[in-house]
């Protein structure tokens, strides 16, 4: 019998289900993929905002990720809201200690609504520590701006905010356009080729997790034994179908929808 593909997210919980280690989990399964978790930071969160934070201690986050890891293993590590450098300073001890591959690491700072997932003297830990552990990092426009002190508001721009990302130590970069006008556009940067992914922008309003989910479906598609260029591409169709079928849940931002593909194969019809 085939074995199972494993992956794990450590992240921060959104309380509202749309974003963060519910996302994650939900993309994990729908991609055929067994998923687990390392909690960082509670979130009392829904559609149109955050409205209170509890970070974890750093140990007790270590602590969730010894026990998945000492155990059932993992294929491949999905990082998200890390909140604090200590929190950040003990994820990268535990990734070298286990010796982990197929890291993705999303930097997440902010939430669709605004409110700071990520506090400001972290950013400089988080470079050090964990870019130089990943296979490829995530950050959308105002993500990478943040990181590299650059303005980043066009793709030539994203392709010297992509060379800066590079150099901090990751082993490709996705720097996601889709804040931009136009066909939204990611980029793909592997140290020396830049590979533009492009698809159909839909105008909806649904997009909460967006960024999680498809760093979560990278994380997917490496545990399941394919390239980082494949494993990315399969991520951008994904989460394009993902936002297409967006769920209107909420008075604000409603979430992607993680299991269009199986809704349909069912005949679910939902609005």
């Amino acid at each position: 019998m085939q074995k199972i593909p494993r992956a794990l997210t450590i992240a921060g919980s959104d309380s509202g289900g749309g974003a963060g280690i519910q996302a994650d989990l939900k993309t994990f399964s729908a991609l055929g993929v067994y998923g687990m978790s390392a909690i960082t930071a509670l979130t009392a969160q829904n559609t149109v905002g955050v409205q209170a934070i509890l970070e974890l201690d750093p140990s007790f986050v270590s602590s969730q990720i010894h026990s998945v890891l000492s155990d059932i293993g993992t294929d491949a590590v999905k990082t998200g809201m890390l909140a604090n450098a200590d929190i950040i300073g003990q994820v990268g001890r535990d990734i070298r200690h286990f010796k982990l591959r197929n890291v993705v690491v999303d930097p997440v700072m902010v939430a669709k609504s605004g409110d700071r997932l990520l506090r400001e003297e972290a950013i400089q830990a988080m470079v050090q520590e964990l870019f130089p552990l990943a296979e490829v990092v995530t950050p959308n426009l105002h993500e990478a701006a943040a990181l590299t002190g650059l303005e980043v508001h066009d793709p030539e721009g994203m392709k010297e905010a992509a060379r800066r990302l590079h150099g901090f130590g990751p082993r490709f970069v996705v720097v996601k356009g889709g804040h931009l006008t136009g066909r939204p556009m990611d980029l793909l940067f592997d140290g020396t080729e830049f590979t533009p992914l492009e698809n159909i922008r839909h105008e909806t309003p649904h997009t909460h997790g967006t960024g999680c989910t498809f760093a979560s479906a990278i994380a997917a598609g490496l545990a399941r034994g394919l390239g980082i260029p494949d494993a990315v591409r399969m991520a951008k169709e994904y989460i394009t179908g993902a936002i297409r079928e967006g769920l209107a849940i909420g008075a604000g931002h409603g979430p992607v929808h993680h299991f269009y593909g199986l809704y349909r194969q069912a005949g679910i019809r939902w609005s």
